[in-house]
């Protein structure tokens, strides 16, 4: 057993074991596609039967920041865009803790996106959602990276004159071992693709397709979807990266033209997480040093004793 109680208990975790006493009950919108990813979250962490306290739930600001309030585990809302630096410290100090991070598509392809292009790059073995409704949805409206070409905001009055960033391609060209994109239209497959994602060994990024019935009416529901798994126009091998790159092109060539496109399209197996290439080279011990904070022998190491080193 580690130092936390709860992480290897192999016991069976009901679904609502998620759901906090303070707030239960989740306040977005009707409609809203973010109750789908807490459905699937709660219960993709049932059926791997994770412990609530094995679990830590790292979110930047807007709707989907709300999620670790609805979701009770350890949680942690950091500042906008600063989710992954957040998650992958944590996970660098305890590498047993289960690390899911989650932000909205401003959030995590605007701001936070160069903190999600060098954690697809190190490969940390952590899971980021990301919530994709092509809107700024809690400042109310405003044109998000991932607002389609001509979609008018409060921000573009006009219609955007830019093109959308490809966040699967994005990801895919950073170096993420496991990218893939659901829909909150799929309730199943969110959940499956959940579950593989958290046991994927390395940075797994799902683009969770989230519609925003409030601020972005032009998204629709992201209805009629097309599971590329099911589907035999789309067969490629998710371990060749050049295939993988090909679909991915198409997905999101054809997401606003109306025809959505959904399922697994990259997974790398054997390469090694940030935290185990740290530790080959020997730069990072086996013990986690979470470990260290339960273990009263141990004789801690400050800054200052470090000092004469970098005189």
């Amino acid at each position: 057993m580690s130092a936390f109680n709860a992480i290897d208990a192999d016991r069976e975790v009901d679904r609502e074991e998620y759901t906090p006493g303070i707030e239960p009950q989740a306040t977005w919108c009707p409609g809203c596609g973010d109750f789908s990813v807490l459905k699937a979250l709660k219960g993709a962490m049932s059926e791997l039967g994770k412990d609530p306290e094995e679990i830590l739930l790292v979110t930047g600001i807007g709707c989907s920041g709300k999620l670790n309030s609805y979701f009770d585990s350890y949680g942690f809302h950091t500042l906008h865009g600063r989710a992954l630096p957040v998650a992958r410290a944590a996970k660098l100090a305890n590498p047993e803790l289960e690390v899911v991070a989650a932000g909205g598509d401003g959030d995590g392809y605007g701001i936070g996106g160069n903190h999600f292009t060098h954690t697809a790059r190190e490969n940390h073995d952590i899971t980021y959602i990301v919530f994709n409704n092509e809107i700024f949805g809690l400042t109310k409206g405003q044109t998000s990276p991932t607002s389609p070409k001509g979609h008018k905001s409060k921000t573009q009055p006009h219609g955007s004159a830019k093109d959308p960033v490809r966040p699967l391609s994005m990801s895919l060209t950073a170096g993420s071992s496991y990218v893939a994109r659901t829909a909150a239209v799929n309730p199943n497959q969110a959940q499956e693709i959940l579950v593989e994602a958290i046991q994927h060994d390395g940075f797994s990024h799902i683009d969770f397709l989230t519609q925003c019935p409030t601020w972005n009416k032009d998204a629709k529901q992201y209805v009629p979807y097309i599971d590329i798994q099911q589907n035999e126009d789309y067969e490629f091998d998710i371990s060749n990266r050049q295939e993988a790159a090909e679909v991915i092109y198409d997905t999101e060539l054809a997401l606003h033209d109306g025809e959505v496109l959904t399922g697994r399209y990259y997974q790398q197996e054997g390469r090694l997480s940030y935290t185990q290439e740290k530790q080959e080279i020997g730069e990072m011990p086996e013990e986690p040093l979470a470990e260290r904070y339960h273990d009263d022998d141990y004789e801690w190491e400050r800054c200052y004793d470090m000092l004469d080193a970098h005189r």
